[in-house]
């Protein structure tokens, strides 16, 4: 069997997924989410027109260097003047304040001298000056939020203003993360002979939490047929099933044939890819299956070319890859038929990004993942690259 390009690969994985269900949350608990539909302003910002700076609400015409005004009055946020403005008049005004009717613009105090019920123009005001107009951030009616947008702090604040004290969010996506391997102990747990700790589920779950998805965690499966099939029955509500291990054609690799007992429909299981060829995708009922090698950094990289976007199109998400170009630290050389994604540090010489590959690439390696920032991209059959040579990277 050959091995699939990874584009065509992430394109199968993707075709016919469609956004999940939206449901509605408050304000306060929207941080992350993403908002399944556009959001249109409910109110005018600002209401009415409001001073910029604290001064004098005046007539242009009247404020004219060197001439002296009857304060009559004061504008405070939140408590308006209620009267006009007449000519040789000022009011006394606070950034945020409504702007009194008949006033123009606003003389600003470091350019007015008060003396008890009257001020002195030291420098005159243009008439506009320091007044924001009713709707100058938006109106209402305005679309500022659009479906997709993943909420952060500015845009739950600009939702605030908007008017809007509860939010549609798509659902999260429900993720269970299951590890497999008799060699598998959890983490804190002391190995036997002949066993290691159990990293994947760890990465795992924290990455789908990180990418907007709802975890769950069910654990580390032994190398048994029928106790993986057990495993993969607490799946059955989830919309995603990713299983960290067993995904090679090896003798003990049991979980393709435990999950093709369970009735998972096989799409495709060989990449053109390094690392992470065995690579398995199905569907099992309305669950989509995403078996990832057990090797830790085959089991990142897997996670991060196909689980996030599956994760981002469930959520609705516009599909943009973390994808950068960086300059070459040092030449490599020309890659085979797979597409290689290189461990690598970034740093920044002369204003430019530059990338400088780890030696050793190792595929159990998870120290030179913890300290990489970036994975560059070796399509399949690139030249070799010498130093200097711009490359693309996947930041991570």
């Amino acid at each position: 069997m050959s091995l699939l390009p990874v584009d065509e690969a992430v394109a199968r994985l993707l075709a016919g997924v469609e956004p999940l269900a939206g449901e509605e949350v408050a304000l306060a608990e929207g941080l992350g989410r993403v908002l399944a539909e556009d959001l249109a302003a409910r109110l005018t910002q600002p209401p009415f027109p409001a001073s910029a700076m604290d001064g004098y609400a005046v007539r242009a015409a009247d404020a004219k260097a060197g001439a002296t005004l009857e304060v009559i009055g004061a504008s405070r946020a939140g408590e308006r003047y209620q009267g006009a403005l007449r000519p040789g008049t000022a009011v006394r005004i606070f950034t945020g304040a409504p702007v009194p009717d008949g006033a123009d613009t606003i003389l600003i105090q470091e350019n007015a001298v008060r003396e008890g019920e009257a001020v002195t123009v030291s420098e005159a005001a243009a008439e506009g000056r320091h007044i924001r107009p009713a709707g100058l951030d938006f109106r209402a009616g305005d679309v500022m939020l659009t479906a997709g947008r993943v909420l952060d702090a500015r845009a739950l604040a600009l939702a605030a203003s908007m008017g809007y004290g509860a939010l549609p969010v798509r659902r999260k996506p429900r993720v269970a993360v299951l590890s497999n391997g008799d060699e598998l102990v959890p983490p804190g747990a002391t190995p036997g002979p002949d066993q290691i700790v159990s990293s994947n589920g760890v990465g795992l779950v924290a990455l789908v939490r990180q990418c907007g998805g709802e975890p769950i965690d069910l654990g580390i499966a032994p190398d048994d047929r029928a106790a993986i099939g057990a495993y993969v029955d607490r799946a059955a509500d989830a919309d995603i099933l990713v299983v960290a291990g067993g995904a090679s054609v090896g003798e003990h690799d049991l979980v393709k044939s435990a999950l093709t007992d369970k009735g998972m429909t096989l799409d495709f299981w060989r990449i053109a890819m390094r690392p992470g060829k065995p690579l398995m995708v199905g569907r099992l009922g309305g669950v989509r299956v995403l078996g990832l090698p057990g090797n830790p950094v085959s089991a990142f990289v897997g996670s991060q070319v196909f689980l996030k976007p599956l994760i981002r199109a469930m959520l609705g998400v516009p599909p943009t890859p973390d994808l950068a170009t960086a300059r070459l630290a040092a030449p490599m050389r020309e890659n085979d038929s797979r597409q290689d994604y290189v461990r690598a540090r970034l740093t920044t010489v002369d204003g430019e990004r530059v990338a400088t590959p780890f030696g050793v690439q190792d595929s159990s390696m998870l120290a030179t993942l913890a300290a990489a920032d970036a994975l560059i991209v070796r399509p399949a059959g690139a030249p070799a690259a010498a130093a200097g040579e711009s490359v693309p990277v996947l930041l991570i």
